[in-house]
């Protein structure tokens, strides 16, 4: 059996491959340039007419984050995940490990509690490593399916998150119905039944979660103004509910993605080993879905004025539309790798996507002290477009240091943390000249 030492040393540098580590370079880029409107203004993620601007350069940028990234940066970064789980699992099992599953779980474990710890201490409400983790803990039995099973059972996850969303959207057009005709009697002088004042009360209740009025979005401004300890508890409850009924919502999205990930790593898609034809095929077919899909729903929303009922009927398309952009962001990203133009431009990113954990972080670290009232308190105070200032700014920190950091140490500090905690035995951090220094590429393409 192969000694713990040996386990929990780094991957080598020439067993790295680096495809994997700039598309987790690239995604999580591209989780930040669509978080930023969470970490910066007060309800406006998804309808810039709430807060921020909804004019001008500011609709453009609302519209290209809708048009082309929406959605998609967290599909890459799902599959990547499931991808690292066979990587890690398969390596374990040829090294003649017994307690791969001890391993597993041990390091999925920590990252559900890196989670709990990110979104409750660490003040990010759009945290994600929460449901990974949990999300992960059903993947080991799965991992030895064939790669087309794989493919089945996502495809069926995806069709179950798609049903569900259409349901809701349903639901709530069901409710908005009644509401109508209770506010139709109202207006007549009738007199409602408990019922139909249920209905009032649901349908105003949705209006304002899409729709927070102008006390609401004072609120949420002065509690992120405010002091560490209010930010903590203006957050919490969201928290709570992203953390318990989230996890139950949202599941098969994660888990899908996830399926997607593993059987696109044994079919050798990731790893560059598929002909060219492969990636174009997912550039081609991918954009061709996804852009019609979105610039429909981005039609629905602009010619009803960003209405509750537009919100609705777009939701109807939404997963779909996600993740065919998924598909062909990937066969870009892909073919971008197996091109090796801007070879600088790639190592720093694998350098970034080596450290998705740190950054990924220090990604909320750093906008706390940008927005929140403990540091610069900006939040609420910037225009939408004015965001992405920040965050080209934290991009090109971390293309400068993340490189910086692995030339004299072989993990990211958060990596190291994982490793030992997942193997029970402290790595060594620092490099030796034997280390090398970036990733290489292990698989070339055919």
């Amino acid at each position: 059996m192969a000694s713990t030492l040996t386990t929990a040393a780094p991957v080598t540098t020439r067993n790295r491959i680096q495809s994997l580590d700039v598309l987790r370079g690239v995604a999580l880029f591209g989780i930040l340039l669509i978080n930023i409107t969470g970490f910066g203004l007060p309800h406006a993620y998804s309808d810039p007419t709430v807060y921020g601007g909804s004019e001008g350069i500011n609709l453009w940028t609302w519209g290209t984050m809708t048009l082309l990234f929406e959605g998609t940066q967290r599909g890459i970064f799902s599959i990547l995940f499931g991808a690292g789980f066979i990587l890690l699992t398969s390596r374990l099992e040829a090294a003649g490990r017994t307690d791969a599953a001890d391993i597993y779980y041990r390091r999925t474990i920590w990252l559900v509690i890196f989670g709990l710890i990110h979104s409750y201490l660490l003040l990010w409400t759009g945290e994600i490593l929460f449901y990974y983790g949990v999300t992960a803990l059903f993947l080991f039995p799965l991992r030895r399916l064939a790669p087309r099973a794989m493919l089945a059972l996502a495809l069926a996850g995806i069709l179950v998150g798609a049903i569900w969303s259409a349901v809701d959207a349903w639901e709530t057009v069901e409710i908005l119905e009644k509401s109508q005709i209770a506010q139709a009697v109202q207006a007549d002088g009738g007199e409602l039944t408990s019922e139909q004042e249920d209905d009032l009360e649901a349908w105003t209740d949705i209006e304002e979660s899409y729709k927070p009025d102008k006390a609401t979005l004072t609120e949420d401004i002065e509690a992120h103004k405010g002091s560490y300890l209010d930010v903590l508890t203006h957050q919490a409850e969201d928290n709570a509910e992203d953390e318990s009924w989230g996890i139950y919502r949202y599941f098969f999205d994660f888990f899908s993605m996830m399926l997607v990930g593993m059987a696109l790593f044994k079919l050798g898609v990731l790893d560059l080993r598929r002909p060219a034809r492969v990636y174009w095929v997912m550039v081609i077919a991918g954009y061709t879905v996804g852009l019609a899909i979105n610039a429909y729903e981005m039609k629905i929303l602009l010619q009803d004025e960003f209405s509750v009922i537009a919100f609705l009927n777009s939701d109807w398309t939404y997963d779909l539309g996600r993740m065919a952009m998924t598909v062909g962001h990937l066969g870009v990203l892909l073919l971008f790798c197996r091109s090796g133009w801007l070879g600088w431009l790639q190592r720093s990113l694998a350098a970034v996507g080596r450290m998705a954990l740190s950054n990924y972080v220090s990604h909320s670290l750093i906008c706390a002290f940008i927005f929140y009232g403990f540091g610069l308190g900006l939040y609420g105070d910037l225009q939408r477009y004015q965001l992405y200032y920040v965050v080209v700014a934290i991009w090109a920190f971390q293309l400068i240091a993340s490189p910086l950091w692995l030339r004299y140490f072989r993990f990211g500090p958060l990596e190291w943390i994982w490793r030992w905690l997942t193997y029970l035995e402290r790595p060594a951090l620092r490099r030796r000249p034997a280390d090398g220094g970036g990733p290489v590429q292990a698989a070339q393409p055919a």
